[in-house]
């Protein structure tokens, strides 16, 4: 199983910033400094959550996933068992609250699915910032704190169609930016295709922090310093 390297459990399941680290770049080719392991404000990333839930309790035709909180360095997280409920809630030893997960209809504990689907799902998903988030920003004139860049997970959601599918491939079909102040909302829509036709739909929420006014020469700069990074790590 993949996701091996990147947790471990000792009664609770924690996340090290090197795994956290690594899973952003070797499995998302997320190269978002905020997963550094020597970043100031770390945090592991929502797709690594993702991951683990969808290993664990496998994949439903319906999930809505609310990410509540940035998860720190070998935060202790529970992962209780999860029967018929439609709730689930991954809380911290403490019982602060990170990831609550609704689900209905059937489940596919299929694991070369639930593999194919996550490493489709988080390929996609890395690839958020440039390609699709520069565009957005240029249309509204608006750019991240080059200093800063913080784009963070809110919520997302998987409709499937049909659980009996082979190879799914995402897709995306809609990207949007709405404004307020320095704070943005992106909503990413995609569609979920096997064999040519599609078989789920999806939408993936992000909050951006710290806007101000779109330069051309700062956002070529941070672009730049993005690829640099990649670069630099063999990717």
């Amino acid at each position: 199983m993949f996701l091996r390297d990147y947790y471990h459990e000792n009664g609770a399941l924690l996340i090290s910033r090197q795994q956290a680290s690594d899973f952003a770049k070797k499995v998302a080719g997320d190269f978002n400094p905020i997963h550094d392991e020597d970043a100031k404000r770390f945090c592991v990333p929502g797709d690594l959550l993702f991951s683990l839930v969808l290993n664990k309790y496998g994949l439903s035709q319906k999930m809505n996933f609310n990410f509540g909180g940035m998860v720190g360095d070998n935060t202790e997280l529970c992962f209780p068992e999860f029967g018929t409920e439609k709730t689930l809630h991954i809380n911290d030893l403490a019982g602060k609250q990170y990831l609550s997960i609704e689900r209905e209809g059937a489940i596919s504990k299929d694991p070369k699915l639930i593999h194919d689907l996550t490493c489709r799902y988080v390929e996609f998903s890395g690839q958020t910032f440039p390609h699709i988030l520069v565009p957005l920003m240029a249309e509204h004139n608006v750019m991240l704190n080059p200093d800063r860049p913080m784009v963070i997970y809110e919520n997302m959601r998987i409709d499937m169609l049909s659980l009996d599918i082979l190879d799914p491939q995402l897709e995306l079909t809609n990207s949007t930016l709405s404004v307020d102040g320095k704070r943005g909302n992106v909503s990413l829509v995609f569609s979920i295709k096997s064999a040519g036709k599609i078989v789920g739909t999806g939408q993936k929420n992000l909050i951006l922090s710290g806007l101000r006014q779109f330069e051309q020469e700062n956002i070529d700069q941070l672009v730049n310093n993005y690829s640099d990074r990649k670069l630099a790590y063999g990717a």
